[in-house]
């Protein structure tokens, strides 16, 4: 997660790189208040440092970016002791050790709940930040020790048009309206309109209703009353809870 940050400038690190205003150092402020709560006071080993509440509708929104006051190095340091008072927790509670997450609508939860909602968690924001860090450099990889060695401009763009104009010839041009092309790729057709204002529609035969969670499909085998959330992200599905 934090190799993603290194070697960037601080704006880049900072600014809103998706229409949500996603940014790479919120989203490592975001997965250390989310692991120090979800290792903490859930199971009443509360974190010992302040951080914003979930449940305080004015701190909400502010652990997704980072205010011009917090330092690079104090968000990721406070992330490494995150780390820690994780592992301390984990290393202290047996696997099946009951939790209460008061934020979410099924408070009863066991340490390995919170382990697979973490772990969960934490991938899905990597991949975030992996596609974040892409877009800026072209850097691609795991780890700065295992990334993809970096294509120059010319390559990306090269390959950029010929995946768009598959794309294009797939669906047929009267289904492409307002193209926005993807970062460091040229629209094929420098006619059309292109650029940061642009936007992307898909026409009313390709839209399709949202599916419904696996556990509400027909033949999920998996009844509602063994699925426990743990307050943000998917429902975990688990045994019954046992009597402790």
């Amino acid at each position: 997660m934090l190799w993603n940050l290194d070697g960037l400038i601080e704006y880049d690190i900072r600014r809103p790189l998706t229409s949500t205003g996603t940014n790479l150092l919120g989203l490592v402020k975001h997965l250390s208040i989310s692991e120090s709560r979800y290792f903490g006071e859930v199971f009443d080993r509360p974190f010992p440092e302040p951080l914003p509440r979930w449940d305080d509708a004015e701190e909400r929104g502010a652990a997704m970016w980072a205010t011009e006051h917090e330092t690079r190095d104090e968000i990721t340091d406070r992330y490494r002791r995150v780390w820690g008072h994780s592992d301390t927790t984990i290393t202290a509670l047996a696997i099946d050790s009951p939790g209460h997450v008061p934020w979410g609508p099924h408070p009863h939860v066991k340490l390995f709940n919170v382990l697979v909602h973490m772990l969960t968690e934490t991938s899905r924001h990597a991949g975030h930040a992996d596609i974040l860090r892409e877009q800026l450099d072209g850097s691609t990889g795991t780890t700065a020790e295992y990334s993809t060695p970096q294509r120059d401009g010319a390559f990306r763009e090269v390959r950029g048009a010929k995946i768009e104009r598959a794309a294009r010839a797939a669906v047929g041009s009267g289904e492409v309206r307002n193209f926005r092309p993807s970062p460091h790729v040229p629209s094929p057709d420098s006619r059309g309109g292109s650029g940061p204002s642009g936007t992307r529609e898909t026409s009313a035969a390709t839209r399709k209703t949202p599916s419904p969670p696996h556990w509400q499909r027909p033949g999920s085998g998996r009844p509602e009353n063994h699925l426990v959330h743990t307050g943000r992200g998917p429902y975990i599905y688990a045994p019954p809870p046992q009597s402790c």
